[in-house]
C-alpha cells in the first residue's frame, strides 16, 4: 500500500503551506502586515461647556466631552502612543443657520478645542475637518440655495474657516464635504495665510453610504437633513469614479487621501494606494463600530478579536492608519502586548 504522505507530496510538489503556520514563532516571522499604536487616528466628539463626558446612545463607549475633559483625554491617548486626534463639534442648535456661519468664528468650538488641546499636549497631532454640517441647519455638508447645496460658493466658505483652523493650530486639515475644487482653493488658502506647513488630509473617496447613522446623532444632525446627499456624495456602485474623484484631489495638492466608510471599501483603499502611492487612511466610521459593539454586547462576536482583526485588514489593505474609534481601546490591547 502507496504511503499516504508520499501521495499528498506528489499533489502538492512538496509545497506545504502548513509549515509556515506551524508554531507561534513561524506565524509571527512570516506575518505580512502589522497594526501599531501609529496606525491610530481617534475621532472625537466635542461639545459645549465643562467637565462633560455625555455617553452616545448608538454608540457604546464613545462620549460627547467638552474641551476640558478632552483635553485630559489627549494627554491619555499621547501618553498611550496614538499620534493624532480628530474632532467634530456638536454646537448649539441656535448657532446653526442655512449657511453654516458659525464655522466662520475664529472662536467656535472647533478652534477652542485645538486651542486648548495643542496647548497642553504638543506633542499629538490635530486633524480639523471643514465641513459644514455641524454648522447648518439642514443638516447638509455645504451651503443650501434652494434644492442645491451650491458648489462655489461652499469652497469659498470651507476655505475660511481652513484658514481659522489653521490659526488655531490645526496641523491637518481634512475637508470631507466633497465640494468640486476644494483641495486647490484650499491650498491656496493655507498658503497664502503663511501655512505651508498645514497638511491636507483629503476625504478623497466619501460614499453616500448608510453607515452614517451613529455619527449624525453624535452631531445631533440625524432629524436636521432635508434630502440626501447622493449629488455630492459617491455612489456605493461607483468605483471607477471614485478614483477619478481621489486623482484630481491628486493633482489639486492632497498631502493624504482618506476613504470612507472603511471596511466596506477595502477595494478603493487598495486601489487608491496602488494607483498613487500616497499616504492612504481609512475611516473606520460609526456604523462599522457599533456593529461591532452591538454584536459583541450580544454575546454574537468575540469583540476584542473582531476589533483588531478589522483593523489589520485595513493594513491588508493597503492604509498607512486608521481614524477609528476603536482608537484608545486598541491602544491599550497594544500596549499589553
Amino acid at each position: 500500500m502507496q504511503d499516504k504522505t508520499h501521495l499528498v507530496d506528489e499533489i502538492t510538489g512538496h509545497r506545504r503551506m502548513r509549515r509556515n503556520r506551524k508554531a507561534d514563532w513561524t506565524r509571527r516571522l512570516v506575518q505580512e502586515s502589522r497594526l501599531t499604536v501609529d496606525d491610530l487616528i481617534w475621532p472625537v466628539f466635542i461639545v459645549p461647556g465643562s467637565n462633560i463626558l455625555d455617553p452616545i446612545p448608538a454608540m457604546p463607549g464613545v462620549n460627547r466631552m467638552s474641551v476640558d475633559r478632552l483635553v485630559e483625554a489627549a494627554k491619555e491617548a499621547a501618553d498611550l502612543g496614538i499620534p493624532a486626534i480628530a474632532t467634530f463639534p456638536n454646537i448649539e442648535m441656535d448657532l446653526r443657520d442655512e449657511t453654516g456661519s458659525n464655522a466662520l468664528e475664529a472662536n467656535n468650538l472647533i478652534n477652542q478645542a485645538t486651542i486648548a488641546v495643542k496647548k497642553a499636549v504638543p506633542n499629538i497631532g490635530m486633524i480639523t475637518d471643514v465641513a459644514l454640517d455641524p454648522f447648518t441647519s439642514h443638516g447638509h455638508d455645504g451651503i443650501l440655495r434652494g434644492d442645491e447645496i451650491v458648489n462655489d460658493e461652499t469652497v469659498e466658505q470651507v476655505v475660511k474657516a481652513a484658514i481659522l483652523q489653521a490659526d488655531a493650530g490645526s496641523d491637518i486639515i481634512s475637508p470631507s464635504e466633497m465640494m468640486d475644487g476644494r483641495i486647490g482653493a484650499i491650498r491656496r488658502g493655507l498658503d497664502a495665510a503663511g501655512h505651508q506647513n498645514v497638511g491636507i488630509m483629503s476625504y478623497a473617496t466619501k460614499f453616500a453610504s448608510g453607515y452614517y447613522g451613529p455619527y449624525r446623532e453624535a452631531i445631533s444632525t440625524a432629524g436636521l437633513l432635508k434630502g440626501d446627499k447622493n449629488s455630492y456624495y459617491i455612489s456605493p456602485a461607483n468605483g471607477m469614479e471614485a478614483i477619478r474623484d481621489a486623482a484630481l484631489d491628486v493633482e489639486e495638492g492632497a498631502d493624504m487621501l482618506m476613504v470612507k466608510p472603511g471596511l466596506p471599501y477595502l477595494d478603493i483603499c487598495w486601489r487608491l494606494k496602488e494607483t498613487f502611492g500616497l499616504p492612504t487612511f481609512a475611516y473606520q466610521v460609526s456604523g462599522e463600530y457599533t456593529q461591532i459593539k452591538a454584536a459583541a454586547m450580544n454575546g454574537w462576536i468575540d469583540g476584542e478579536r473582531v476589533m483588531m482583526e478589522t483593523l489589520l485588514c485595513f493594513k491588508r489593505a493597503g492604509c498607512d492608519g486608521i481614524l477609528t474609534y476603536f482608537a484608545m481601546e486598541a491602544a491599550r490591547k497594544l500596549a499589553k502586548g
